[in-house]
């Protein structure tokens, strides 16, 4: 364990890990509903993106994940990853000791809350799209609802190559959501931590008729609702520090961060992919 997370329970920083730099969305609206919180984020950018991969492969790598964290000492885990969330987050909440929060059930149950008619949307990877995680939930929760699930696979390299502005961008969503706005989808689910990135792009393919649901906000709650009041809340009584760790490239997420949220990361350390899950030896 981190000696820095040692001590008090509520001085153990919360993990945030997702495949890529989505995540940070995450980790904004965590850092503004837990200002007191130590936090820290893996973004597994060398093996980004998740969702074209297997239910297995995906487990694994989340499973790698948060075995990394747990390393350094997290009382509580975020899977800031939709496409984790649907196929991995039973597994580690029956392996892991410590809560475990997805993205995927509070932002069901913000769609549900954000509804406007009947007609609700999700987009998101394959993987996630696969799993009909989003539509079963929506459908337990709004019978009437119609729900149009649309896979976008393309959108998560976009975001990663910081392309949301790209003329190409733009024709890739109208490709993906042009049918979504023909069937009238009055709300629409970003089943994807990385899709809040494209929101404006993604808001004038749609139009103005359309109410975007992203759960980090929804996800930020979750976390607080857990450990408000308990002894795994930080006491607020020390300056509170975020680490960032990356699978590769970690010079990439200091730059994303910084250009597209304004979030100052002053240093990213790089953890090989082989390190995760069983950390390095010294002879």
């Amino acid at each position: 364990m981190d000696d820095r997370a040692s001590g008090r329970a509520g001085d153990a920083p919360i993990g945030i890990f997702d495949s890529g730099l989505g995540g940070l969305t995450v980790l904004k609206e965590v850092r503004a509903r837990l200002p007191a919180e130590n936090l820290i984020y893996l973004g597994d950018t060398a093996r980004v993106p998740y969702g074209p991969k297997s239910p297995r492969t995906i487990t694994r790598f989340a499973m790698e994940a948060a075995l990394f964290l747990l390393r350094q000492g997290v009382k509580l885990l975020v899977v800031a990853c939709n496409t984790s969330s649907a196929m991995a987050l039973d597994t580690l909440r029956a392996t892991l000791r410590i809560p475990v929060i997805g993205v995927i059930e509070p932002g069901i149950r913000a769609a549900v809350a954000a509804a406007r008619g009947e007609k609700i949307g999700v987009i998101g990877t394959l993987g996630t799209i696969s799993s009909e995680v989003y539509q079963r939930g929506i459908a337990e929760r709004m019978p009437a609802a119609e729900i149009h699930a649309v896979a976008c696979p393309l959108f998560v390299p976009l975001v990663e190559e910081g392309w949301r502005e790209h003329p190409v961008t733009a024709m890739v969503a109208e490709e993906y959501l042009g049918p979504l706005r023909k069937a009238g989808v009055d709300t629409l689910v970003l089943g994807c931590t990385h899709y809040p990135v494209l929101e404006d792009v993604i808001r004038e393919t749609m139009g103005s008729g359309t109410r975007l649901v992203d759960s980090a906000q929804v996800v930020a709650e979750e976390v607080g609702g857990v450990l408000d009041g308990t002894v795994l809340a930080a006491a607020g009584d020390t300056v509170p520090w975020t680490r960032f760790y990356a699978t590769d490239v970690p010079g990439r997420m200091a730059n994303w961060g910084e250009r597209i949220w304004g979030m100052h990361i002053p240093e990213v350390t790089r953890v090989e992919v082989d390190e995760l899950a069983t950390p390095k030896t010294t002879s």
